[in-house]
């Protein structure tokens, strides 16, 4: 049995593979909920051969996440970005400092299409990373997401609403305006990376949680994925010959 942890800047998404599988995936946010869905994994399931985390979050949620694992903390690995792995060539400078929830996410890429492809991550940050058809990861853009870009301007403004909205073709009301100038500008960023692909085969892979919200605003050949870093985590453990 293979776990994967991914460890985000506002969450932890774990998944539970026999090697046939996923047994089971979830979610919990950072902190208290964190820690009971952790101990709760651990008292629901045999322990596993592997266990590998991918985390952004720090050392600090990495010590709480192995606390809250108990009796499987000394079979975490973590997972580093490297200058290569499962088919795709980090060209990132140095390729060590790319996320490894990136670097997870555009391995699962790879293993889901040949073709060239454009892997966003819509999440606290929205990622726009560049696959060629050769497996190289030619590079990519980092913008705030979309709840990140809500709060800016509720914060660093005197009257800007931290209200929900919704996109419109002419927003007539300042929340409106808020979530559709949001949208605009991601989808915007996406068809851009996507355009400099230059390749009529290329696709765009979706995940992360405001995938959705995305999703219908593009018009670009696209799939949404739940936890790509999850599908790359599972493939580095099987290279590794955890796979049952």
């Amino acid at each position: 049995m293979i776990v994967c942890l991914d460890s985000g800047n506002s969450r932890l998404k774990w998944g539970v593979h026999d090697g046939h599988a996923w047994l089971e995936q979830g979610a919990a946010d950072h902190g208290e909920p964190r820690d009971e869905a952790l101990a709760a994994l651990v008292a629901r399931w045999p322990q596993p051969r592997r266990l590998l985390l991918a985390n952004v979050a720090g050392p600090a949620v990495a010590a709480h996440i192995a606390t809250s694992l108990g009796p499987w903390a000394p079979l975490i690995e973590e997972v580093r970005s490297s200058g290569q792995c499962a088919g795709v060539i980090n060209h990132y400078q140095p390729p060590e400092r790319l996320g490894v929830d990136r670097w997870c996410a555009l391995i699962a890429a790879r293993q889901r299409t040949q073709a060239p492809c454009l892997v966003v991550m819509a999440g606290t940050a929205t990622t726009i990373d560049s696959l060629d058809a050769d497996g190289n990861f030619c590079g990519g853009l980092i913008l705030p997401g979309y709840d990140l870009m809500r709060r800016a301007l509720a914060s660093d403004t005197a009257s800007l609403p931290l209200a929900p909205g919704e996109w419109t073709a002419s927003p007539r009301r300042t929340e409106d305006a808020i979530a559709t100038g949001i949208i605009e500008a991601q989808a915007g960023a996406i068809d851009r990376a996507f355009a400099r692909l230059a390749d009529p085969a290329a696709i765009c892979l979706l995940s992360g949680g405001n995938a959705g919200v995305l999703r219908h605003h593009l018009d670009i050949p696209c799939v949404e994925i739940s936890n790509l870093p999850l599908e790359g985590l599972l493939r580095m453990a099987r290279d590794a010959g955890g796979d049952s």
